[in-house]
């Protein structure tokens, strides 16, 4: 798992007071860790009409706009505050689009202060899939995809966004329990014991399996 990067209070500081080379060095250090939060959030009803490159521009105007009055008071980490501009953009565009149809908020795990789209069963089991399973193996892959969401489906929604956000996400155990508003311990409690269901879910598929272990 990448380890998470540090901030930087200088770049902020030249971000903060109007430094565009700055303030872009500093969104595209997180990019990657963005795009990977919107891939797994992104309602399946949507593709084709929106993908994450157009939540990670209308991100970053919100990060132009709101970074001044970050910088003198940061509550949380930098990443885990440019995250929640993210995911309320990402929330936005799906009430945008969907309307009515958009998933009710207040039925949504509650993330810094705000509700955010879950990940999906769906995409985390599509998300493993796409790394192990090759094209050629296609009853397999179905069948082993219906198993590990299975599994997912069976967790606690708050087990299964701790898996999230830590296993795909790769988010730190300390920027997992501020998202989620509860203790380090408990957030480590609840990844091990998603991991564990996750991987004797897998644990049947000769290739898949040893993966699984490895990425632990």
């Amino acid at each position: 798992m990448t380890a998470p990067a540090e901030d930087d209070p200088e770049l902020l500081r030249r971000a903060r007071e109007g430094d565009g080379a700055a303030l872009g060095s500093l969104f595209a250090q997180y990019r990657d860790r963005l795009r990977r939060m919107v891939q797994l959030r992104l309602d399946s009803r949507l593709q084709g009409r929106l993908d994450a490159s157009d939540v990670l521009q209308e991100t970053f105007l919100e990060l132009a706009r709101s970074l001044p009055d970050y910088v003198p008071n940061p509550g949380v980490p930098f990443y885990v505050w440019l995250r929640f501009l993210a995911g309320r953009k990402l929330l936005a565009l799906h009430r945008h689009h969907l309307g009515t149809k958009a998933r009710d908020a207040g039925r949504e795990i509650s993330l810094h202060r705000g509700a955010l789209p879950q990940a999906s069963s769906v995409m985390l089991a599509a998300q493993l899939l796409g790394r192990f399973a090759s094209p050629s193996e296609a009853a397999m892959r179905v069948e082993l995809q219906l198993r590990i969401q299975g599994a997912l489906n069976a967790m606690e929604a708050l087990d299964r966004e701790v898996l999230a956000l830590r296993h795909f996400e790769q988010l730190s155990n300390s920027e997992t329990a501020t998202v989620l508003g509860i203790s380090d311990a408990a957030a480590s409690n609840r990844y091990v014991r998603a991991l564990k269901r996750l991987k004797g879910a897998m644990a049947d598929e000769p290739g898949v399996g040893a993966a699984s272990r490895q990425s632990g």
